[in-house]
């Protein structure tokens, strides 16, 4: 339907017949298999025009219909209640395989992006049903050709993110003489002229645009177009294709420790190294390998084996993930998770990581481009969760694990499939003879057979064995082969179907703990995860530090923990399902739950603790004293601070659902309290609700009036920075009356003070100064200084919107000398900024220059991404009102940068001040 209606069969041409039976046959393939009524057919075929007997002649219509489409099998015309169907296969159909290929490119890495998106513009013949009429046609063709020019554009971008831009140019010049007002069409031009050496008819396609707009529609370029202008003109290298990458301290190294004595796998390993370990041609895909086999098969072993053999083949490191996707009490770890950690091992520091999942992803497939980098992707429970992981460079390598085929994987992406089978005889002999001696198989034959035949090939219960007399050198091999041909546990020892069970293997080596070491394997179950520190563990054990580190040693000794990097440790998915279960038989429901209240103790205080560092004027929770066992973590000094949340941020999130989930209703609002500073200066807004939403409920599950007015307020501040006013406004509002039931004059005062900064931005400084009054008279009537100070400087800050500037600068300075004798450098920084503004509006630029500088660098000792934004665009305007212009782009730059990462709802404002920088600089 792309073009003419045509219709195929067995690969020849049918004839359909005149206009109005192809008409009838395009209103049955827009919606295939979907039943319509006689009456939408008439509608669709005829629209008001249809003659006498419409009816009859569409019956007429469909008997000939079926007669074309008689050879075609799968497909045919029936009745069903509601209507008439055609039943077929959709992407036979042009238009819905266009639909499906661009819908597929959406997901997809760019270059896969790229080759979807120039197949399914390649299914276009023409102008869709050529040749027919009728508004239901009409209305359809327009918006199949919208689709069509949009598909274009985004082929077009990509093409010229991957350095293709000589392939475009000829056909960006027709489309642009087709559509001369477009002006994402004709900045496409100019860029690909650009790169491809013509700037002087880049400079034209330009000058047509804008005469264009001028003479047709008065205006001139968007700030965008405009941009690119200037680059042009001034040959930015930022146009060149590449991207400058953050220095590093070196590459990363994720790998785990290889396999010990590995054994066997020779096919499969060769394999590997013909697929992954090739130069990558130019125009050649991105190669990805995928092991797959039965669960305990060996399939990380041999990913891990091969990595670190191949080492010296990915100069510029390795990457890896354990995807968690068959954990039986945990959910896969999220794409958007893993980029997280991707982003942290590639160097970008927490200030650098966008807020946007879709842009941490374009960062991370960025920071990989045209890098000898190997994705190790362990685990994997499906497809969707490796797609989004894919780096878009074929200079990279990947390497994914899972139980499942991942067939999609293949189809879509061309990963090539390495199939693991159970061992054979002698590769099972060398595996036991290379960890337990050959001398020591042949003292037991009959038993080393035994051990041989009752593994069956199954290299975990192998792997196990040798585990189990590692540790006990002295137990005869009789005793183990004795064991496992125990009828009763070897069929779920050995059970080799897709959901492996090995607890029976697994109970061997538990059998072997010492007691202590047996109930920490137990207890480390209930960790939220990814990753354990040694304070969490003794806090679940109930015991000091010292007293977990030879436990935790004895459980790494035996492989039932992995210490995945120092004083970190990881439980693979398997043996957490065990321990799940040895937990539930062995610790009564009491002393999991106290367990529980250990780990979140641990977390609630250490949390609270390192947020009064960060934020020490806060007024503190009135925590209760943690449990007996709990492990406090000493936190001294505020960069100490910075680094426990950012290495402990996914425990501490993922924690207020355990807490949630175990009813521990006091640390399900608490603690999300103490992960509020870290959050909001780090732009973690998505978190920073998620969390808060969790504690709101627990609140209310408590009936704690305190508590749902504190969630309130907090949901407000977060909700109105992503620019959810609708909703903030309903939280700060629900906030106001639990404060004034609970006649708490400190909640009021930072609620109305939280309201007044909402109203501020959406410049509604006369409401807005209410509120700051009122939370000022609020502060000052409870004593509260460091509330006084604060609201003294809103109070600032809006007479000065309002052009009071004089009384501004007088509120700001007592401010300031507040903050300052009380030791808050955010408020400190806060102030410094508002009193550089009021001198700005004064004229006095010098002065406000250096104002905002003092704030600029408390905040970014701070980590203050929100305030250095404030800060740097007010820096900007000072400097453009003294003609520094160039200085005023340096500025507003910095602030769209960090605005950008966090999908800052303000930055077009940003943007186009960056824009008339340029077009002064241009004129200057």
């Amino acid at each position: 339907m792309l073009g003419s209606v045509e219709a195929w069969v067995d690969g020849k041409a049918v004839d359909v017949g005149p206009a109005r039976l192809r008409s009838v046959l395009a209103a049955f393939l827009v919606e295939p298999n979907q039943p319509i009524s006689s009456d939408r057919l008439v509608e669709r075929v005829w629209a008001d025009r249809a003659p006498a007997g419409a009816r009859d002649t569409l019956r007429t219509y469909l008997t000939r219909l079926r007669r074309v489409i008689a050879g075609a099998d799968g497909v045919r015309i029936g009745r069903r209640a509601g209507g008439y169907v055609l039943t077929l296969d959709p992407l036979t159909v042009d238009v819905h395989r266009f639909r499906a290929l661009i819908g597929q490119a959406r997901v997809a890495d760019e270059p896969a992006a790229a080759d979807l998106l120039g197949r399914a513009l390649a299914l276009w013949r023409g102008e869709p049903f050529a040749g027919l009429d009728g508004e239901w046609i009409s209305a359809l063709r327009a918006e199949l050709e919208a689709e069509r020019v949009e598909a274009e554009l985004e082929h077009v971008d990509l093409v010229l993110r991957l350095g293709r831009h000589r392939e475009v140019v000829a056909g960006l010049v027709t489309r642009a003489a087709e559509r001369p007002l477009d002006e994402r069409l004709a900045g496409q031009l100019v860029l690909a002229l650009h790169r491809s050496g013509r700037q002087a008819d880049a400079l034209d396609a330009y000058q047509r645009i804008r005469t264009r707009l001028a003479e047709e529609l008065g205006s001139d370029p968007g700030p965008a177009l405009q941009r690119l202008h200037h680059q042009v003109l001034a040959r930015d290298a930022a146009l060149d294709v590449g991207v400058a990458r953050p220095v590093t301290a070196g590459p990363p190294r994720q790998l785990p420790a290889p396999p010990r004595l590995f054994t066997g796998r020779r096919r499969q390993l060769d394999a590997l190294t013909a697929y992954l370990a090739g130069e990558a041609e130019p125009g050649a895909d991105l190669v990805i390998a995928l092991i797959g086999g039965t669960g305990g098969i060996g399939k990380t072993w041999l990913a891990l084996h091969w990595a670190h053999r191949n080492l010296d083949r990915f100069p510029d490191g390795q990457l890896y993930v354990n995807l968690r996707g068959f954990d039986p009490r945990a959910q896969p770890v999220s794409p958007e998770v893993v980029v997280r950690g991707f982003l942290d091992a590639l160097g970008v520091p927490p200030s650098g990581i966008p807020a946007d999942p879709d842009a941490q992803a374009a960062l991370y497939r960025t920071l990989v481009a045209d890098r000898k980098v190997l994705v190790v992707l362990d685990n994997a429970a499906d497809a969707g969760q490796v797609t989004p992981l894919l780096p878009g460079s074929p200079a990279c390598a990947v390497l994914v694990t899972s139980r499942n085929k991942l067939t999609s994987l293949v189809t879509t992406h061309g990963a090539r499939p390495v199939s693991l089978e159970m061992f054979s005889h002698d590769e099972a002999r060398d595996l036991l003879a290379g960890h337990l001696g050959a001398d020591r198989l042949a003292a037991e034959p009959e038993a080393a057979e035994g051990l041989l035949r009752h593994c069956a090939g199954l290299p975990l219960a192998l792997g196990i064995v040798t585990a189990r007399v590692a540790t006990h050198p002295g137990i005869p091999l009789a005793v183990l082969a004795d064991e496992l041909g125990d009828h009763s546990t070897r069929l779920d020892a050995l059970d080799t179907g897709e959901d492996l069970d090995v607890r029976a293997v697994f109970s061997w080596s538990y059998r072997t703990l010492s007691p202590a070491a047996a109930r920490l394997f137990r207890l480390l179950s209930l960790h939220p995860g990814p990753e354990i520190s040694l304070a969490a563990a003794a806090s679940l054990a109930g015991c000091p530090t010292g007293g977990v580190r030879p436990p935790l040693a004895e459980l790494g000794r035996a492989h039932l923990l992995t210490e995945h990097r120092p004083g970190r440790h990881t439980v693979h998915d398997l043996l957490r399902a065990y321990a799940i279960e040895l937990a539930d038989r062995h610790d009564p429901a009491e002393d999991q739950h106290r367990a529980v209240r250990r780990l979140l103790d641990h977390l609630l205080h250490t949390a609270h603790a390192a947020d009064r560092l960060l934020e020490p004027h806060r007024d503190p929770l009135a925590l209760t004293d943690p449990a007996p066992g709990a492990v406090v973590q000493r936190v001294t000094d505020h960069r100490q601070a910075l680094d426990w949340f950012r290495g402990e941020l996914p425990v501490l999130v993922s924690a207020v659902g355990l807490a949630a989930g175990h009813r521990m209703d006091e640390h399900a609002w608490r603690l999300p309290w103490t992960l509020v500073t870290f959050l909001d200066r780090s732009g973690l807004w998505p978190d920073y609700v998620a969390t808060q939403r969790t504690a709101l409920e627990a609140a209310h599950r408590r009936g704690d009036r305190d508590g749902q007015a504190r969630t309130h307020r907090l949901l407000g501040n977060a909700l109105g920075r992503l620019g959810r006013d609708d909703e903030a406004r309903a939280h700060l509002a629900e906030a106001l009356g639990l404060y004034a039931e609970i006649e708490d004059p400190i909640g009021l005062a930072r609620t109305h003070r939280a309201i007044c900064w909402l109203l501020g931005q959406r410049e509604r400084h006369t409401e807005a100064i209410r509120h700051a009054t009122r939370a000022l008279e609020l502060f000052r009537s409870a004593g509260h200084r460091s509330g006084e100070a604060r609201a003294l400087n809103a109070v600032g800050w809006y007479h000065s919107l309002l052009g009071d500037h004089r009384r501004a600068l007088e509120k700001c300075e007592q401010a300031l000398a507040l903050h300052r004798e009380l030791g808050s450098k955010d408020g400190e920084a806060a102030t410094l900024d508002s009193v550089g503004f009021v001198h700005h509006h004064l004229g006095d630029h010098v002065r406000a220059e250096a104002c905002y500088r003092q704030a600029l660098g408390l905040y970014e000792e701070l980590g203050d991404r929100n305030g250095m934004v404030e800060t740097l665009d007010h820096l900007g305007d000072t400097h453009s009102a003294l003609g520094d212009h160039e200085a005023a782009t340096r500025a507003w730059r910095r602030t769209l940068a960090l605005m950008e990462e966090v999908d800052h709802p303000d930055s077009a404002q940003i943007r186009a001040k960056i824009a008339r920088s340029h077009q002064r600089n241009a004129s200057g």
